[in-house]
């Protein structure tokens, strides 16, 4: 006698990929600003008619971005986007083929080389996780109108962000890839300078000696690190430009 019940044949017939759609979707909308803070989710019942699928799908989904802290369940109110937590809610993170592009320069873009391997102690430690399977390593160079604009030097946590390992870097500049793939919920930047050495001036065609701006930014979702880069710039060229609103 089967205790199978048209319920559990639903569940049985959604793709195993299905809740992380949605979470994912969910998840887009919010951190693009598409959903404020205080904005309404639509309520279960509302999104099983949208997905075509059921409430334990659904609750699913809504469970891990309750436990990403980027929605909170009310009892009997409903469910919103929560008010965001850290300073890196408006921290954007520029694109530097947009930016080059806005300059109305011409765009150019090479890949060193990119390497998926196994973390080492010193790609952990750089990540600043204590246990990862395997990295995406990527060197590449931007240009503006074939001068040479910044080096990319990055890693990319494939237990973090599995679809890097499918990516076309070659093709596609990492940065710009991350923008558009994944979503993140905290970032930091540090800013240094640095006199060139002799590889340093070669990538950017510059003097041995010349100062180099320097940023390190890692990128964060819920505590996990996504991706750590560091950005050289030719000192005497760039500059950034920051302005805040008084009280």
């Amino acid at each position: 006698m089967s205790l199978t019940t048209d319920r559990d044949k639903v569940e049985a017939s959604e793709k195993p990929t299905l809740y992380k759609q949605i979470r994912h979707d969910i998840e887009t909308l919010i951190l693009t600003g598409e959903w404020p803070p205080g904005h309404r989710i639509p309520f279960e019942h509302q999104l099983m008619t949208r997905y075509g699928c059921s409430r334990m799908t659904v609750n699913k989904a809504l469970s891990e971005l309750a436990q990403a802290d980027l929605i909170e369940r009310r009892r009997r109110a409903g469910t919103f986007v929560r008010r965001p937590q850290h300073l890196s809610a408006v921290l954007k993170i520029a694109d530097i083929r947009a930016e080059i592009t806005a300059l109305g320069r011409s765009y150019g873009y090479q890949l060193v080389h990119c390497t998926r391997r196994a973390a080492t102690a010193a790609d952990r430690a750089r990540l600043g996780v204590r246990k990862t399977g395997k990295v995406v390593a990527i060197a590449c160079r931007h240009s503006a109108d074939n001068v040479p604009f910044a080096v990319e030097d990055r890693l990319i946590d494939l237990e973090a962000v599995p679809e890097a390992a499918t990516a076309d870097f070659a093709v596609e500049p990492p940065g710009s890839w991350l923008l558009h793939h994944v979503p993140w919920t905290e970032a930091e930047h540090t800013i240094s300078a640095v006199v060139a050495d002799s590889r340093m001036a070669a990538a950017l065609g510059i003097a041995t000696g010349a100062p180099c701006l320097v940023i390190d930014r890692y990128t964060w979702r819920s505590a996990r690190t996504l991706t750590a880069v560091r950005l050289l710039y030719p000192g005497d060229t760039h500059r950034l430009v920051a302005r805040f609103g008084g009280s």
